[in-house]
């Protein structure tokens, strides 16, 4: 009697690795990806056309150490640091200034940072985390440089980018010059948090994951250093594990009896819920604005 084939093996909860490499690949679960690409491209165009150029810093050395700052006519505004997706791989700054006259239109100084991509930093996401850390801490520094007040700094992501701004929110900001607790809030959407899982994936073929860098850079094992508050949020459209990453994220947050919300957009993909940073009335605008405390119909 011929022996029946034995299931494929199971490497991470249930599932096989086919299916965990699905798991942290968006392109199966968003067919309009490269539509929603262009658009914010086309988007961050626009913006720029009616609220001029930003004004670029340096916050570091190297040439790719910048970051792109729209101030508001107001002094001593309060600041969101965007912190960009693109799979650790990709995005610039540049293409991520569609949601800034959503901020600056209700009185919010708004800068994108500028970071190395994982594949021109070895495989690395030790210098990516570094290089978030040290923008997030220039801004503190020159806020009043900027327009900003440095009471009132808070950042942001979306997808790779929520997971580099998590990794802010565990920095010992000591060692950047900066006081602890200097950011008050963070928005984070369809972002990872734990970095075991992702290892295991297909992801693994351009990030040299180490254990050093899976238990330094998994916010979720740090809950302890974690003092801001925190807005999660994923679509129902993403794929399992970036549904699940925050999830469980929120679930240890409360446990640790940190203050946290989660937000489910319902029919949204994981592109569409990074469009919803530039609408006062969209998951990620109308929370960023509400952390904030800024009116959203107020102007400049």
């Amino acid at each position: 009697m011929q022996q029946r084939a034995s299931a494929e093996p199971k490497v991470f909860l249930n599932y096989t690795q086919a299916e965990l490499d699905a798991a942290y690949d968006q392109a199966a679960y968003a067919p309009n990806r490269e539509q929603l690409g262009a658009r914010r491209s086309s988007l961050s165009d626009d913006v720029r056309e009616r609220l001029g150029a930003p004004e670029h810093y340096a916050y570091g050395e190297s040439a790719v150490e910048g970051l792109d700052v729209f101030r508001v006519k107001t002094p001593n505004a309060p600041i969101f640091v965007l912190v960009h997706g693109g799979a650790w791989r990709a995005g610039t700054a540049a293409d991520y200034a569609y949601p800034a006259e959503l901020f600056v239109r209700a009185g919010v100084a708004f800068v994108a940072l500028d970071f190395v991509a994982v594949q021109d930093a070895g495989g690395s996401l030790f210098p990516m985390a570094e290089q978030v850390r040290r923008g997030i801490a220039w801004v503190w520094k020159n806020a009043a440089k900027i327009g900003g007040d440095p009471a009132r700094i808070y950042i942001g992501g979306h997808s790779s980018g929520s997971h580099l701004a998590s990794c802010a929110l565990i920095a010992n900001w000591r060692n950047y010059g900066a006081p602890d607790n200097f950011i008050k809030g963070a928005i984070l959407g369809s972002g990872m948090y734990d970095l075991a899982p992702v290892r295991l994936s297909a992801r693994s073929k351009y990030v040299k994951f180490t254990d050093e860098m899976v238990e330094e850079l998994s916010a979720i094992r740090h809950l302890d250093r974690i003092t801001a508050p925190l807005v999660l949020a994923y679509g129902t459209l993403e794929t399992p594990e970036f549904q699940r990453q925050s999830r469980d994220f929120a679930a240890a947050l409360k446990a640790a009896g940190k203050k946290v919300e989660l937000i489910v957009g319902e029919h949204y993909n994981h592109f569409e819920m990074s469009e919803t940073y530039a609408n006062p009335f969209g998951i990620l605008g109308r929370a960023a604005l509400d952390q904030i405390g800024v009116n959203r119909a107020a102007g400049s």
